[in-house]
Formats: structure tokens, C-alpha cells, sequence
């Protein structure tokens, strides 16, 4: 069976009252951090993260870690999305955490249409540099394995499949994200779970992320068929806000009970 997980801003607090509000109703919750200059840093200290060891003991929960920069190929130990991921990661460590999940930087493709093939020449430009950045990155957080790409709305995560044949990273199959491409994600799943530490689950209204009870019962039904069957990771109700939380929450459970029975 996966874990199932939340998002840390799920009340309008900071990351601890998150962890505690979730302890008690979820498996794992994914860490969104940042640093910025509007609006300072949330990286958690040594306080934080004591209290964040308890409540993991506590309620036998996990964490995972959602890196805040998306990364560029090439990119060198200057670069701000590589400093701050490795501020990060020098944060939360000690937390133990199942997966570190990043987005890659693939502006260069943002503009083809669906089912169009890229220039060769970029491709291969692209994909060196995001194997000596992933390669760094990967060093840091000292197993390969737990560090994970998640595919975005923008471009077509098949891109990238060449590097997990160069390096043993994982996948965060964000399934959001296909449906907002107007994707079916079930055969996309079956072939990337084998690699896939991470699923997120949200649903796509008026804005991204918005909650799962969006999603109808013929399109949410056979992913959580295919999870229930084959995935043993973390399930990550990618939501921010209580009511999408506990909507989404509803949802997938209301899911598995119409796959109980046989159906929905």
C-alpha cells in the first residue's frame, strides 16, 4: 500500500503547526521550501527540526522535500537554483526525508506543440546539462535513488527519460499535470511507476492544484486502480488549503471504495 501525503501549507501557518494539524491524518507530508527576498525563509533550524523528528515519531510519519528552484542544465555551484538546493537539502537531512523532488528547467521546449520532436543538437545540449546538474545534486543528497524529477504541464516529460537510463534518479509523476496537458495518465503510470518514488494527485479547475473532487469518477478511478495494484510509494495530495485538503482527502478515498465494490 503507498503512503498517503500532504503538502506543509495546508493551514495558513508555518511548516511545524502543518506537521502537527497533518500528523493524525496523513502518512507523509512533502516540505515546500523557499528563500527568497520578498519574502525571507522558511528552512527549518534546529528547533524545527527537533520537533519535526518528534512528531515523525510520533504518528509515523515521513517527509519528502520539494526543492524550491527549478534547475538549470549546466548550471554551476554559483548558480542561485543550485545554492539553494543545497541549502535545502543541508536543512532537512536530518529529517530522513523518502524523496527530494525538482523541477528541471525546460524553457527550451515550452514553445513546441504536442508531439513535436526537438532539434537533435538542442536536445543533446540539454540533456548533458542537466546530467552534470542532476549529478550534483544527487551527490548531495547521498542516494541517488531518492532524488526525483517531476514532469510539468509545460513540456513533454518524455524529454527527459534519457536521463534515468544515465543515472539512477527516480520520478515524481505529478498526474495533475498530465490531465492539464489533456492527457490520459494511466499509460504513462504503468510505464513510469517502476521508477517512481512520488505520485501527486490534484485536480485542475479554474486554477492548478485545485482540489481532487474536481476530477470525475471515470478519469480519477483508473489511476488509484493502477496505484492501489501496483505502487508502494507516496501518494502526495498536492493542495493549499484545508478545504482542497480534506475535498481531495474525500475524493480518494471515495475512490477506493468504488474500486472495492467493484467499479464506480
Amino acid at each position: 500500500m503507498y503512503r498517503v501525503g500532504a503538502t506543509s501549507y495546508v493551514i495558513p501557518d508555518q511548516i511545524v503547526p502543518n506537521v502537527e494539524f497533518l500528523g493524525p491524518l496523513v502518512d507523509d507530508v512533502q516540505l515546500v521550501l523557499f528563500e527568497t527576498d520578498e519574502h525571507g525563509s522558511n528552512l527549518p533550524g534546529s528547533p524545527e527540526r527537533a520537533r519535526l523528528c518528534a512528531l515523525a515519531r510520533e504518528h509515523d510519519l515521513t517527509y519528502t522535500v520539494h526543492l524550491p528552484l527549478d534547475v538549470l542544465p549546466g548550471a554551476e555551484e554559483a548558480s542561485a537554483c543550485l545554492v539553494k538546493a543545497l541549502r535545502v537539502i543541508d536543512a532537512t537531512h536530518g529529517l530522513d526525508p523518502r524523496a527530494y523532488t525538482l523541477h528541471l528547467d525546460g524553457r527550451a521546449f515550452t514553445a513546441l506543440p504536442p508531439g513535436a520532436v526537438p532539434d537533435q543538437g538542442l536536445l543533446d545540449a540539454w540533456l548533458e546539462g542537466a546530467l552534470g546538474s542532476l549529478e550534483k545534486i544527487a551527490g548531495w543528497v547521498g542516494r541517488p535513488g531518492i532524488l526525483c524529477i517531476e514532469n510539468l504541464e509545460a513540456w513533454d516529460p518524455g524529454l527527459f527519460a534519457p536521463l534515468l537510463e544515465r543515472i539512477p534518479i527516480s520520478r515524481t509523476a505529478d498526474v495533475g499535470h498530465l490531465w492539464l496537458r489533456g492527457e490520459d495518465p494511466v499509460p504513462d503510470l504503468a510505464v513510469w511507476l517502476p521508477r517512481t518514488r512520488v505520485v501527486h494527485l490534484h485536480g485542475v479547475a479554474a486554477r492548478d492544484h485545485a482540489s481532487l473532487s474536481h476530477v470525475l469518477p471515470e478519469k480519477l478511478d483508473p489511476v488509484v486502480d493502477l496505484l492501489e495494484r501496483e505502487f508502494t510509494g507516496i501518494v502526495t495530495l498536492e493542495v493549499f488549503s484545508e478545504p482542497d485538503f480534506r475535498s481531495s482527502l474525500q475524493a480518494l478515498q471515495s475512490s477506493r471504495a468504488r474500486l472495492a465494490k467493484g467499479g464506480t
